[in-house]
């Protein structure tokens, strides 16, 4: 095809018939993108030439995603999972460096080349890991901020790392290296103020304004994510902290989630061309002889990531199961370790043979944490006996909020699972004069909920220990609105072993789970969306056409 919209049309035709394709062999989509970038790319058919115009559409798709995040990450937030996020990605930066540094120099690289490849060994994909736990409704989960806290610590990593690179290309002395921390320190400070202000005297009046029209706020929303990313680039920052500082800005506005549900369409959309992007950027040819260097540090990636996530957090009084699912956001690197060795190679530290070394590292561990991510709940059940070293014997920080047992004798219904869904279930039941008692794993959630009166137990609801402890014995029913088949299977059968006589219901998420709940056995199953429509309608023809007295 010629000229630059063929090319696009070309893409997308490719990248939907993909996207079919493994979406009916049930596999991530993402992955199909990222092969379309190679196929079409210069490594393949070279059919797509607009790289620039595909690479300004990747990066707007990175702010809004970014943006996205911040938007939905308020300041109490920010105050709980600070310090764990600062320490879990300090941590994980320091090990992944020591050791990854050991292993390549134990391979025969050199000193600079081990250097380079272990600093880049750091970095995760921020994009593809809030995708995914977007995707899979977890990004407001108690591992899901905790894992974008130390995300958005990366990247800063990423930012210095850089620009230590570019102090090092003029002189690289002591006072360069001074003079960076002195600029950076100073860059840092006039933002923080500079939020502040804007957070507290500007923005509340601002989005006032462009709220009276729902399309402004639209375009307000994009506008001031990607003008705060550029700004966060300008500064010697990167765009991606820029666009997350600019939804953090809007987070705590009664607006956010009106901008939230706007942008996810448009948000969508954009990162396809990110995907496909850096699939067009793998450089195939400085491949050469690192396939067994790349499957050694792939596995250290994969396995040696997550386990230091897992170690620290368990210290800090985390349970295993959060730290797990932690953990396997850090199981991959990202765009950016490629990056960060070109730029070496730029500087003439590093030889085409790093480049090649950390390509392939990026294609295994992308591709295989991206299934280890979508499999998370499976995959813990199946590791959790061997994870109890990474648990305190008390995970203190969870566990507080656990002191107050709120237990109910008598208990009409208990509602497995709380978020959006099903918090407004249990407090709606409960405003409906039953007794409801929740139960729910995210200690955030369970503070909130007591504060409005909700008897909430803390706990894993598919932990057979647990639910020897709830009520069962006198309650009616059970209801269950977590989120994922392998989490409802555990729960049906902990409650067959323990015998529970009342009924069962349990929320389906989607159309295609109607066959798998019926498959285990579900007596009950609640459809959320067929529901609401159903009630809409009724509630609409009632209006329409009022029933007429008779006499």
């Amino acid at each position: 095809m010629h000229g630059v919209f063929g090319e696009f049309a070309l893409l997308l035709l490719m990248s939907a018939a993909a996207g079919a394709m493994l979406l009916w062999l049930r596999q991530p989509v993402l992955i199909a993108y990222i092969v379309i970038g190679i196929v079409a790319g210069p490594a393949v058919l070279g059919v797509v030439t607009a790289h620039d115009q595909i690479d300004l559409l990747a990066q707007v798709g990175v702010a809004v995603l970014l943006f996205v995040v911040g938007l939905k990450l308020e300041l109490q937030h920010i105050r709980h999972i600070g310090p764990v996020a600062l320490a879990t990605g300090l941590g994980q930066l320091a090990f992944t460096i020591v050791i990854g540094f050991l292993i390549i120099l134990a391979m025969g690289k050199g000193w600079m080349e081990a250097l380079y490849v272990a600093v880049a060994l750091t970095f995760s994909s921020t994009i593809i890991i809030v995708k995914l736990l977007s995707d899979k409704r977890e990004i407001d989960s108690l591992h899901g901020r905790i894992a974008v806290g130390f995300l958005i610590v990366q990247d800063l990593a990423v930012v210095i790392a850089m620009m230590v690179m570019s102090a090092m290309r003029s002189d690289g002395g002591e006072g360069s290296l001074l003079a960076l921390a002195g600029s950076l320190s100073l860059r840092l400070g006039i933002a923080v103020v500079g939020m502040y202000l804007l957070m507290r005297y500007v923005l509340p009046r601002v989005v006032d304004r462009m709220a009276q029209s729902q399309e402004l706020l639209l375009i307000f929303a994009i506008a001031w994510g990607t003008g705060l990313a550029a700004l966060g680039e300008w500064a010697g920052f990167s765009k991606e902290a820029g666009a997350f500082l600019a939804g953090f800005s809007l987070a705590s506005t009664h607006y956010r989630d009106a901008i939230n549900a706007r942008l996810t369409g448009i948000r969508d959309f954009l990162l396809l061309f990110f995907f496909i992007d850096l699939g067009a950027k793998l450089d195939f040819s400085t491949l050469g002889g690192e396939i067994w260097p790349a499957a050694v540090l792939s596995l250290f990636v994969l396995i040696g990531n997550p386990l230091i996530v897992m170690a620290i957090m368990g210290y800090m009084g985390y349970r295993r199961r959060t730290g797990f699912l932690c953990g396997l956001t850090v199981a991959q690197i990202s765009e950016f370790s490629i990056i960060f060795v070109a730029m070496g190679i730029s500087l003439g530290h590093v030889d085409n043979g790093a480049l090649g070394l950390t390509t392939l590292v990026g294609l295994v561990t992308i591709a295989l944490s991206t299934y280890m991510i979508l499999y998370s709940h499976p995959l813990y059940e199946r590791l959790a006996p061997w994870l109890v070293i990474f648990e305190r014997k008390r995970p203190f920080r969870e566990l507080a909020v656990a002191t107050e047992r709120h237990d109910l004798r008598e208990v009409d219904v208990i509602v497995f699972g709380l978020g959006r869904y099903g918090s407004r279930l249990a407090l709606g039941l409960k405003k409906a004069e039953l007794k409801v008692l929740g139960v729910e794993f995210d200690p955030e959630v369970v503070r909130s909920l007591r504060r409005q009166g909700l008897p909430v137990r803390y706990g894993d609801g598919i932990a057979s220990e647990f639910l020897e402890s709830l009520p069962l014995k006198d309650t009616r029913w059970v209801v269950s609105t977590l989120p994922d088949m392998a989490s409802n299977r555990d729960l049906l059968r902990g409650l067959r072993e323990l015998h529970f006589t009342g009924e069962v219901a349990v929320v389906a998420r989607e159309e295609l789970d109607d066959a798998p709940l019926k498959k285990l056995g579900v007596p009950i199953i609640l459809y959320p969306m067929r529901n609401a429509v159903d009630y809409a309608v009724e509630t609409l023809n009632a209006i329409i056409h009022p029933k007429e007295d008779k006499p």
